[in-house]
């Protein structure tokens, strides 16, 4: 785990800058760095750098950059490679490739040695987290890959036939000549979905690679593609469904127990976190099972009882018998985090859930680099709420398009009948989109959004979602959580607050062969009409008393009403005044400075909006916080 960074340049850029771009990621690898400088043909040079996180193979043959040796008759020092993440099957991998002269232990050489056998293939054989810079000098090729989820994130700028890449935003902006052009017409859609979906970013030439994409780069050309796809690969495991649950719970719990014991392999100490819901808790029961001695495991509590699931944590903790570590958090411990938000999330990010994420995160670096995570549960296997209540749009659909016609009809036009209307109503009578079914929302929300920033370009949902060619809403939904929630949010955030603090998180449900096995499974194995994951319960059930896993979820959810109108209300008052947001150019003033002031009296949108508007607001303060760290400062 680590932080990479380089250049594909023909400009003057030294190796003090590279390493001062590199620096800026200190915080992903503290315990070792290395940044050089190739020169490469047609006046171009490539620079490479990288910040360690020490997890495997802690000796100094794991430094990078790791460059080739000569095998398979190619001459040594021909490949040279940056790479942070894990490559979870690199042992596997090592004995297809025992004619290469391995110096070390560590699943970096075994990138390089599978490139130099199999080409720019090898990736689609290679299960893990990653993002991956290779340069090879016999063809001219600078090549980027990030892995199948994107567990790890990968940014790239390209202006006049350079390329500039970085695990974060930070070390673009280090990068001489680099300017901070901000993109207006990302905005509505990040105030609306709180976080920037790759392709995009917020900077005007400067991306994100995609989830299962790679970058070839080539004397100035640009060429994309993506070896794994969540439509084509839910398709195509499709073809081969599994009919029989007993048989697919078999399968299913056998791949898990290999994609937990795989991630258990690090030469350093390793914890779970355990919020004692089934994902975390079924995981650290997989790896209590694995292991001779007790595991770590680290929850957050808090002081108020509604959000509190510290206990049931505690509960699971002791059943399995685990080495358990938790800390109480009052209210002012979280606040205490919220200026060093855009420290970490060099990019506008405001699911305030990153909050209780850090402090677990900084809990259990106290006495583990490594920690399981149970992401991606939801995503695969059909948990969140949301799911059940888009079962009952798609129920609704026809009604719904009755009360829009009717609202429709001639002398009712106008007369905004449907501002009468419960929000729920609206919602499924305004859905009307074909190619966005499953993105269901109360309309003045979704106007809201897009009024603060006028002619922002993007519509604020996801058009690719009518690409699955998924009937049942609920699929189709989960397939656009893949495609974009999931590792632009869930996955961000989990990766921003753990390295924070040094500490790589693992999510063994996010193995690839555990992914595309549940893309197998018949929709009723997760989803039977009253009960949500159901194969996964049924699993955990195996190792935990179903008493305690079956309860209402608590969830946990930041005070933002109370702290935007209480402790952030001057801050507020200041991002929102009419006199800043003019000099700023960004935002519609006249509106902004109206709802943001009506918001601080009411804690709504305006009568008849129906709806607490603290996620929009909250967004819009925590970009006015980036802007304030990264541009203003500037």
């Amino acid at each position: 785990m680590c932080g990479i960074c380089g250049f594909v340049s023909r400009g003057d850029i030294s190796l003090e800058a590279l390493r001062g771009m590199n620096d800026t990621m200190y915080h992903r690898g503290p315990n070792d760095s290395g940044a050089e400088i190739y020169v490469g043909g047609d006046g171009y040079r490539v620079g490479f750098a990288q910040r360690r996180l020490s997890i495997m193979d802690l000796s100094e043959l794991g430094h990078q950059p790791m460059h080739s040796e000569a095998a398979f008759g190619v001459a040594g020092q021909c490949v040279s490679v940056v790479f942070n993440g894990e490559i979870y099957n690199f042992g596997e991998l090592k004995k297809e490739l025992s004619d290469y002269p391995f110096k070390s232990n560590c699943d970096t050489e075994v990138i390089i040695a599978a490139y130099l056998k199999w080409g720019i293939s090898c990736i689609d054989r290679m299960n893990g987290m990653f993002a991956i810079a290779l340069y090879d000098r016999r063809s001219e090729e600078v090549f980027l890959v990030r892995d199948r989820i994107g567990k790890k994130p990968l940014y790239y700028w390209i202006e006049g036939g350079n390329l500039v890449f970085g695990s974060e935003l930070k070390p673009l902006m280090a990068c001489p000549g680099f300017r901070k052009e901000i993109r207006r017409d990302v905005l509505a859609r990040f105030l609306y979905q709180q976080y920037i979906n790759a392709p995009d970013s917020i900077f005007k030439d400067v991306y994100k690679l995609e989830p299962g994409g790679v970058l070839r780069f080539h004397q100035g050309e640009v060429k994309k593609w993506k070896y794994w796809d969540i439509g084509r690969v839910y398709h195509r495991m499709q073809e081969r469904p599994v009919e029989d649950f007993d048989e697919a719970k078999g399968e299913l719990k056998g791949l898990l127990k290999s994609a937990v014991a795989s991630r258990m392999i690090a030469d350093v100490p390793l914890g779970s976190f355990l919020s004692g819901g089934y994902d975390s808790s079924l995981m650290t029961a997989i790896a209590q099972e694995n292991s001779a001695e007790p595991v770590k495991t680290f929850s957050i509590g808090f002081e108020e009882e509604r959000y509190d699931e510290a206990a049931y944590a505690r509960q699971v903790a002791e059943y399995l018998g685990t080495d358990h570590t938790e800390a109480y958090i009052d209210e002012k411990g979280m606040f205490e985090l919220v200026e060093s938000i855009p420290k970490y999330y060099d990019e506008p990010f405001a699911d305030s859930s990153q909050i209780p994420t850090m402090l677990v995160s900084a809990l259990a670096r106290e006495r583990v680099t490594v920690a399981l995570s149970g992401d991606g549960g939801d995503e695969f296997f059909c948990g969140y709420q949301m799911y059940d209540r888009l079962a009952q749009a798609q129920r609704l659909d026809g009604a719904g398009a009755f009360v829009h016609g009717v609202l429709g009809l001639p002398g009712l036009k106008g007369a905004k009948l449907e501002e009468r209307l419960p929000v729920k109503v609206r919602a499924v009578s305004e859905n009307r989109d074909p190619e966005l079914k499953t993105q269901v929302c109360p309309p003045a929300y979704l106007k809201t959004a897009m009024a603060f920033v006028p002619g922002s370009g993007l519509d604020c949902r996801y058009p690719q979602e009518s690409g699955y060619q998924v009937k049942d809403w609920q699929i189709r939904r989960m397939l656009l959580d893949m495609d974009t929630y999931l590792p632009g949010d869930i996955l961000c955030k989990v990766d921003r607050a753990s390295m924070k603090y040094s500490l790589e998180a693992r999510c063994p449900i996010l193995d690839k062969d555990v992914m595309e096995y549940s893309f197998r499974l018949p929709h009723s194995f997760k989803y039977d009409g009253k009960e949500k994951k159901r194969i996964l319960k049924s699993i955990a059930y195996d190792y935990i008393p179903r008493e305690m896993l079956d309860r209402k979820k608590k969830g946990f959810s930041v005070p933002l009403d109370k702290w935007l109108r209480g402790p952030l209300r001057e801050s507020l008052e200041t991002y929102s005044e009419k006199g800043f947001l003019g000099r700023q150019g960004i935002f519609d003033e006249d509106y902004v400075s109206r709802f943001v002031a009506r918001y601080l009296e009411q804690g709504d949108g305006g009568p008849g909006s129906g709806s607490n508007y603290s996620r929009i607001v909250w967004a819009f303060y925590t970009f006015q916080q980036w802007y304030a760290c990264y541009i203003r400062q500037a």
